[in-house]
């Protein structure tokens, strides 16, 4: 498949996305050690690079970092780290002098976030072709540069949907309602006997596009830099949610106890899964059993939730800190760029670049051709979860643990009613920045 230029263009034409840190942030960060293995100055001939994903979405890491020692005589140690707690770990190695040289963060973070190189010459560089818009810069330092840009989205069971004869809109601009969705769900799983219509991430982003979708605007920061209680359709879409999850339409057991959604969708017992474009390398190679496919998200609202992938940074950690930056501006040469997009299946943060991603199956194909289309159609409100990070991060404060999954679960489990709910969640984000 190849990405057209005009499509790649639109998509880095979103004003919207939050783009540029100017203000000065309050820091506190400890300072990190060197760790250096050789005797000083650009002599290091190993780095550290953390990331955490997929097999699947670390093997273009993987092969880069064996080019690149091959040309530069630097290995690159890779380290994949689970994502739950995946924050913390970079704050107590933040705190222990022990960072490591390079990484693909979720967020920046304000304990270590003056331990960050500049980036400047590789994001600003003419041949890369970053666009400007995506980046996080301070006072002129870029403090990091998106790996990718990320949705969240529907996958279905298409050998379901075919047994029950049950139709997938093909075109996201005249998608299915939640409510259609899940009537069409229902009748694919009663006509084939799945085990479930839907299982979900347990993910607070995730959730996030289920309350936009169905035209409520989130848990969003005031003007003081608070969190305000959400609107009323907000709140029924968070109880229509919970009220899914009853052992036939949902399973319980994903976000009332943490199971893996994952795994259930590829047993083939389940009709759709809704997660997000990390998943397609992973389906691409994984799943055997049964054909799927990618869906246009339900509505009514055109929304997901839109966000930079990784944040790749680079920390100045002694000797260690010039061949750091150099496996970053490595990275993102377009020549190396364009494999590590293609093999971790990135929608890409360059322009100008012909993506042949290599899978074997037209589902995967498909899905990213379908993911473009669902991006330039998403209302604004997709991307105001980055947003409201941003706004953290100008402000000096970061959200460690977002308490939505927890509270979620409780409401789900019948511990506590939806206005415990709402406000335990409110009370719980505000706590955390002060």
């Amino acid at each position: 498949m190849t990405t057209s230029a005009t499509a790649r263009r639109r998509l880095m034409r979103w004003r919207w996305l939050p783009v540029t840190v100017a203000a000065a942030i309050a820091l506190t960060a400890c300072g990190s050690s060197s760790g250096g293995d050789s005797g000083g100055g650009s002599g290091a001939k190993s780095i550290t690079f953390w990331l955490s994903a997929s097999a699947a979405q670390a093997q273009g890491y993987h092969d880069l970092a064996k080019e690149f020692e091959a040309k530069e005589g630097v290995k690159v140690e890779i380290v994949n780290v689970p994502y739950d707690g995946y924050q913390d770990k970079l704050r107590q190695a933040a705190q222990a002098n022990s960072l490591p040289d390079a990484a693909s963060v979720p967020s920046l973070d304000p304990i270590w976030i003056n331990q960050l190189q500049d980036l400047a010459a590789t994001a600003n560089a003419p041949a890369n072709k970053i666009n400007k818009d995506l980046l996080t810069v301070q006072d002129g330092k870029v403090l990091c540069i998106p790996s990718d840009l990320t949705a969240a989205g529907l996958f279905v069971n298409k050998t379901l949907f075919e047994k029950a004869k049950v139709k997938i809109p093909a075109d996201p601009s005249q998608t299915w309602t939640w409510d259609e969705f899940l009537a069409a769900a229902k009748k694919v799983r009663t006509a084939t006997g799945a085990k479930y219509d839907l299982v979900y991430d347990q993910s607070p982003a995730r959730i996030r596009a289920f309350i936009y979708g169905h035209g409520g605007k989130g848990f969003q920061l005031g003007a003081d830099n608070k969190y305000a209680t959400p609107d009323d359709a907000t709140v029924q879409a968070l109880s229509k949610f919970a009220s899914l999850n009853d052992d036939k339409v949902m399973p319980k057991s994903v976000w009332g106890a943490g199971a893996d959604p994952n795994a259930l969708f590829k047993s083939g017992q389940v009709v759709a899964y809704f997660s997000g474009v990390w998943q397609v390398a992973d389906f691409a190679e994984s799943i055997t059993s049964f054909d799927w496919a990618s869906a246009p998200t339900p509505g009514p609202v055109h929304a997901t939730d839109i966000n930079l992938g990784g944040k790749v940074v680079a920390f100045n950690n002694g000797d260690k800190a010039e061949p750091a930056k150099k496996w970053v501006d490595y990275v993102f040469q377009p020549a190396n760029y364009t494999k590590l997009a293609q093999i971790n299946g990135y929608l890409p943060v360059e322009s100008g670049l012909t993506l042949n991603y290599p899978f074997k199956n037209q589902a995967a194909l498909d899905a990213f051709q379908l993911y473009l289309k669902e991006l330039e159609l998403a209302d604004p409100i997709s991307s105001s979860g980055h947003q409201n990070g941003t706004k953290l991060l100008l402000a000096g404060k970061a959200l460690q643990d977002d308490p939505t999954k927890d509270e979620m679960a409780k409401l789900i489990n019948g511990q506590q009613d939806i206005k415990q709910t709402v406000d335990n969640i409110v009370s719980g984000l505000n706590q955390q920045i002060g």
